[in-house]
């Protein structure tokens, strides 16, 4: 891997399974200082133990639905080696289910974990940034962040929230070497729709045919460093496929996406 993090303070949440976990052991063997956050302590100890250098990997246990717990929590992070350069806010929920069937408080579940706790510990961290004239936000949204498919709804929500907010930020603080990127993830293969909610705030609990062959969870890491190394503003990581043709239909010939919305929906 020619991405060198060497000593570099990188705080991962939801760095307990799937693409935090894969991060976790990339960023590791690029020689980062670790942070790993996730509800599962045992979980996070079996990653740390498989990371590379285990002795520069703390744990730090977070439950991101806790949103009054979230600014003393960034403060014991920041505590953890003395600073952080990266924030890889990768903590989340998906959703499937229809929006007629779905109760109005998956909605405020889905919002709260995948969005109000974003913005929550990126303000807590700013200050921090702002002090050290260096820092990076690296925020996991979706494809679905950019378009919108059946049985998604507030999922699609907020991730769209996620990238009207961290543009905004973005664009604020640029000026004081803080940089901000997005990525868009298509088909991983991860859990996320297993545990998906649904109208009843019940996990899904199986696993779609488009993410089961998905990208594997490791080389989208590798993707993703990539794209941190190199400050982009934005990056899908995936496969070339219906994904990624969908996030440029979207943008140039949107009808088309509406009308092939079904297809692009999880089977």
């Amino acid at each position: 891997m020619s991405e060198n993090f060497n000593d570099k303070v990188i705080w991962i949440t939801g760095a307990s399974s799937g693409i935090g976990e894969a991060l976790a052991y990339a960023f590791s063997t690029a020689g980062a200082k670790l942070i790993l956050s996730s509800r599962r302590v045992e979980e996070l100890e079996r990653v740390r133990n498989t990371c590379s250098n285990v002795e520069q990997v703390k744990i730090l246990p977070l439950d991101l639905l806790d949103a009054s717990s979230l600014g003393a929590r960034t403060a014991a992070a920041i505590a953890c080696f003395g600073h952080i350069d990266i924030m890889i806010h990768n903590g989340g929920i998906s959703q499937r289910s229809l929006i007629i069937e779905t109760d109005i408080e998956i909605h405020r579940k889905v919002m709260e974990l995948d969005y109000f706790s974003y913005i929550i510990i990126t303000k807590a961290l700013l200050p921090h940034f702002v002090q050290r004239k260096s820092g990076h936000f690296v925020v996991m949204s979706s494809v679905m962040g950019k378009i919108g498919t059946p049985m998604r709804s507030a999922y699609a929500a907020a991730k769209h929230a996620l990238h009207g907010y961290f543009d905004c930020l973005r664009a604020e603080v640029s000026p004081m070497n803080i940089k901000v990127t997005l990525l868009t993830p298509g088909y991983i293969q991860t859990n996320v729709a297993r545990n998906a909610v649904t109208k009843d705030g019940k996990p899904l609990g199986i696993v779609s045919q488009n993410i089961a062959s998905g990208l594997p969870a490791n080389e989208a890491a590798k993707q993703i460093l990539k794209a941190i190394s190199k400050g982009t503003y934005e990056s899908y990581i995936g496969k070339f496929g219906s994904e990624k043709i969908a996030l440029w239909l979207n943008r140039f010939l949107p009808v088309v996406v509406i009308k092939k919305a079904p297809g692009l929906a999880p089977k």
